[in-house]
């Protein structure tokens, strides 16, 4: 045998024993079975990233378990196979593929134990954004690109939405909350299985986006969750606004009937009949519950549950169990962008047929736009004290967008982070950190019109820089300038995930910042622009605006 012909046989026989090891690699043994990952991608430091795509963490919520609790896997027959992403869950179909079966999570770290070592790295759980009625974690949407170039274990996950996660007839034919509880059964399979990809089941971080901050947020408070997880992050969204949670939506319940053609008169005939309805009619109906261009931004709601005989996530209000010490003292990070929801703003100034609708009909539209009570002597007030505040002008025009966007940013997101933040820092004794994203890059979630231009800092534009979103943003590599900013993000979180703290030492990434607790009397946040620099009292006449209107002892 020729020498060259000897170093390609070599080279071949070093790539098949490599290769063979690579996939034994990938498949791991957990509590509830062995399970089969992949390598598809790797983190722009060129580690490989172990991935374990589409585990089922309970069964099928369909037929039977079609509104009702889930219910979660015990066991893995065989090797399951975790090569490829689940659906998501039910929703117009933006996001297709989507399937009523859709209870899967996702698992990605870049070091896997081996032999007696385990690394027990901690644990970051996200959960995604869009309003409890559309969303996902697939991996085109969730990308583990750039989290993963930092030393953790990342979940990603699916849970049920809009009618078929949060219908609540407020009686047992629908108490409510499942697509909570679908997370809470998530949590606990990370709890039961995430040593054996190398995390650590003690040090958990709940990470949340939106509705998925809410989401965090709730489970700070839920006797179901209590123990999963450690730390949690809550960016862009908090329930506690202006007035309390609800019982039951019956009427969404009931407009979802009417829409799909189903007797509305009892709880009992409207679950009876949605059940034959197949979940591509229930999540593609979601266009005909707005009242108002995209309004209101909040539809389905977490609800407090009456006692039917069901396990409850929410046994009273929120505020309540706050004020009872039933909320876990743990690290808390929470934060907005500079302009959420501004992109609602921009819709109406360029559709004249809306913004010349909410100029005439301000006092019935305001209500629906920027969240508040409907159809009483208070909302009128507010009604008039809002647009005195935010959009003083005699009639609404392109002049008004500024104060438009403000009051969506305020009324949708900004006042309910403000007063979430306040009330545990002074409830809960570990530290409650607050930021505000103000990084304007390349690219954003909402332009101007006609253009590829970033209209401003909008709600999810920090998610651009956590997560590859490869079905409408470009690849983030060591070269572009979105790279300093996602390496700063992550390590941030990183940092907290690990400590509790975001900012442990004296870091030149950081701008050498020390990200101080939110407290009362100084109100210290994080700006997190171009450079990272601490400041005080974010947006203090706007969010006092709304206190003086909705003091928090009478909700």
């Amino acid at each position: 045998m020729n020498f060259k012909i000897f170093i390609i046989s070599l080279f071949v026989i070093i790539k098949v024993i490599s290769g063979e090891e690579e996939n034994a690699n990938t498949i791991i043994t957990t509590p509830m079975g062995k399970i089969e990952g992949s390598i598809p991608f790797q983190t722009r430091l060129g580690r490989d990233i172990f991935s374990f795509r589409g585990i089922r963490y309970a069964k099928a919520p369909i037929d039977d378990l079609r509104f009702q609790p889930p219910v979660a896997v015990q066991k893995y027959e065989g090797i399951y196979n975790a090569t490829a992403d689940g659906p998501t869950c039910p929703q117009p179909p933006f996001l297709a593929p989507s399937s009523e079966d859709c209870l899967f999570l996702n698992v990605y770290t870049t070091k896997l134990p081996r032999k007696n070592k385990n690394p027990k790295r901690p644990v970051i759980i996200h959960l995604h954004s869009g309003g409890f009625y559309s969303g996902t974690e697939r991996s085109n949407w969730g990308g583990p690109q750039y989290f993963m170039d930092r030393d953790i274990v990342l979940i990603t996950m699916n849970y049920r939405l809009g009618s078929l996660g949060f219908m609540s007839t407020g009686d047992r034919f629908a108490p409510g909350n499942n697509g909570l509880k679908d997370q809470v059964v998530a949590m606990k399979w990370v709890q039961k299985n995430i040593e054996a990809f190398g995390g650590d089941p003690k040090s958990v971080t709940l990470m949340g986006y939106s509705a998925g901050s809410w989401s965090v947020l709730l489970h700070m408070v839920s006797p179901m969750s209590k123990g999963l997880f450690h730390k949690g992050i809550a960016s862009s969204g908090s329930y506690l606004g202006i007035y309390p949670l609800p019982k039951a939506q019956l009427q969404y319940a009931q407009k979802q009937a009417q829409i799909l053609k189903c007797p509305d008169d009892t709880s009992e005939n409207i679950i009876k009949c949605l059940k034959t309805k197949t979940a591509e009619e229930l999540g593609n109906s979601l266009f005909q519950f707005f009242e108002f261009g995209n309004n209101p931004i909040l539809l389905w709601s977490p609800v407090i549950e009456g006692d039917f005989g069901q396990e409850r996530f929410l046994p009273d209000q929120p505020l309540n169990l706050i004020k009872d010490g039933k909320v876990m003292d743990i690290p808390l990070i929470t934060g907005v962008t500079k302009d959420e929801f501004h992109g609602q703003a921009i819709d109406i100034i360029n559709n004249g047929t809306l913004l010349d609708d909410l100029d005439k009909n301000w006092e019935k539209l305001a209500p629906i736009c920027f969240s508040y009570e409907r159809n009483t002597d208070k909302s009128k007030l507010v009604s008039k004290k809002a647009r005195e505040f935010y959009v003083p002008e005699k009639k609404l025009s392109n002049l008004s967008l500024k104060g438009l966007s403000e009051i969506f940013a305020d009324g949708v997101v900004g006042y309910s982070v403000n007063r979430i933040t306040k009330l545990l820092s002074e409830t809960i004794k570990s530290p409650v950190y607050h930021y505000r994203f103000s990084y304007q890059g390349r690219y954003s979630h909402i332009n101007i019109p006609g253009t590829d231009t970033p209209a401003g800092v909008a709600h999810h534009d920090d998610l651009i820089y956590t997560f590859y979103i490869s079905t409408i943003f470009p690849y983030f590599n060591t070269t572009d300038p979105e790279f300093k900013v996602s390496t700063k993000l992550t390590t941030l979180f990183e940092n907290f995930a690990k400590t509790g703290n975001p900012t442990p030492m004296n870091h030149h990434l950081l701008n050498h910042v020390k990200w101080e607790p939110y407290k009362r009397n100084t109100q210290k946040y994080l700006d997190l622009g171009e450079r990272f620099e601490l400041k005080e009292k974010l947006y203090e006449k706007r969010y006092n605006f709304w206190e003086s209107l909705y003091p928090i002892d009478k909700i």
